[in-house]
């Protein structure tokens, strides 16, 4: 086929058109912005577009589809030329549901752990050389792209996210791929600007679970009250599996995974990943995998990039990347540290990013997240807050929002930089979160010179 990618610079739409391009079909795409690592990796495939920007012209009746990416506007030059032409539109869900209809789609949902669930299932199957479809929202290793497809494969694994399809179709992107196994790993307030309610954004969970295929699978953490209503209102012919963490214990900072076919050690650890690994589990189990063939694999798991991801150590000192911006997150994430080395001082540092953070309303939602830290730092840029085009915030706003003696809030990043430079780092580890960069800052670089 002929495919066209309208916003082909996205992480999820580049990486879906190299995965249709090593399948054999022809692709072309456009995009009025296109930054590294998407950049680097369309020109390495041959797919980056000869020129910035949109081009109606180049939108015929040649092609037989379009993928529509939502950083495109509905008033976008080649996707008004598209629907006069009466071509094939998709969103890239949508397209993903069309790629594997005749396949048992997995899907994994939450407010957090999606990526890292999805990350465990996709790396114990190919351990386990099962032939796969896949998406997920982060690079793993052992995976070229984030995006796999194939005419073999009879199983499609794919992370869910709660935010919308596409410019011109409102819905959540989960509600598109109708699994027959369903995950939702919990449910923490996000995307205020979607879901101005706790209430309308718990209910896309609750329609995520009528859009399984009959006779499916819902797997569903039972810690999660809202979870709990959920399950108890499935259709007849859906099956609810509650799980837990799995049982586990800690020995000199190695976490070990407690079954009846002996004990196994993880790279990974964590109260909320001992959560990710019982759920893929569960999914694992629904595929037909053996107990003793997952827990050898999942052994092996290194997580995910930016998911408590080492930049740099030492013997007496750790420094940790993680996605980690929502409430949710940051507590699992501070706490999952700070119980894995009991003996070192933590120092949490995290970046207000998204419009949800950013956003006075919703900053309350952060108190007590960043409790267990010895110190605590919070970043935003009021740039930032300019550019969303939100309200004002102050940083005696943000302390006061977090809670704790332990807060420090900087507006500055020389400043915080200057900051965690002056900080000694024996037996003490650093945890730097933010689904952004702080600004720019190079933090594999930071963490060299802070432990040089």
């Amino acid at each position: 086929m002929n495919i066209h990618f309208i916003a082909i610079g996205g992480a999820a739409m580049h990486n879906l058109a190299i995965a249709l391009h090593k399948k054999g079909e022809t692709i072309t795409g456009s995009d009025d912005e296109i930054f590294d690592p998407a950049r680097g990796h369309l020109a390495e495939h041959g797919l980056l577009p000869e020129s910035i920007g949109w081009h109606p012209e180049s939108i015929t009746k040649k092609l037989d589809v379009i993928v529509l990416g939502m950083h495109a506007r509905e008033d976008n030059p080649e996707l008004i030329r598209a629907r006069e032409l009466g071509l094939r539109i998709f969103s890239y869900p949508e397209f993903l549901l069309e790629q594997t209809l005749n396949k048992t789609r997995v899907v994994i949902g939450g407010s957090h752990g999606k990526t890292t669930v999805t990350s465990m299932i996709l790396s114990v199957l190919k351990k386990l050389r099962k032939q796969f479809d896949y998406m997920v929202g982060a690079q793993i290793e052992g995976f070229d792209t984030m995006v796999g497809l194939s005419e073999e494969s009879r199983i499609a694994v794919f992370e869910g996210d709660e935010y919308l399809t596409s410019p011109i179709d409102l819905r959540p992107k989960f509600h598109v791929y109708r699994p027959h196994i369903a995950v939702v790993t919990g449910i923490a307030w996000d995307h205020i600007n979607v879901f101005p309610t706790f209430e309308n954004y718990v209910e896309q969970f609750r329609i995520f679970s009528q859009k399984i295929e009959r006779d499916g699978k819902f797997i569903y953490f039972s810690g999660d009250s809202n979870l709990k209503t959920i399950a108890a209102g499935l259709r007849e012919d859906l099956t609810p599996i509650p799980y837990e963490a799995h049982p586990s214990y800690i020995i000199e900072g190695k976490t070990w995974l407690e079954t009846k076919n002996g004990d196994f050690p993880l790279h990974v650890f964590g109260q909320h990943n001992l959560q990710n690994i019982q759920a893929a589990h569960m999914v694992c189990r629904q595929l037909g995998i053996s107990d003793n063939d997952f827990y050898k694999a999942i052994s092996e798991f290194k997580g995910a990039a930016k998911r408590l991801q080492k930049l740099n150590e030492t013997d007496d000192c750790t420094i940790f990347q993680d996605f980690a911006h929502s409430p949710s997150k940051l507590k699992a994430t501070v706490s999952a540290v700070r119980q894995q080395y009991p003996g070192r001082k933590l120092t949490a540092c995290m970046e207000l990013h998204t419009f949800s953070s950013l956003t006075a309303d919703f900053l309350p939602e952060y108190n007590g997240s960043m409790k267990d830290a010895d110190q605590a730092f919070v970043y935003y840029n009021p740039k930032t807050i300019e550019h969303k085009h939100l309200e004002t915030i102050t940083p005696e706003q943000v302390a006061q929002a977090f809670g704790g003696k332990n807060i420090e809030v900087f507006t500055d990043s020389d400043l915080l930089v200057k900051k965690l430079k002056n900080l000694n780092y024996q037996k003490r580890n650093l945890l730097l979160m933010s689904s952004g960069n702080f600004d720019g800052l190079n933090l594999k670089s930071l963490s060299l010179e802070l432990l040089a």
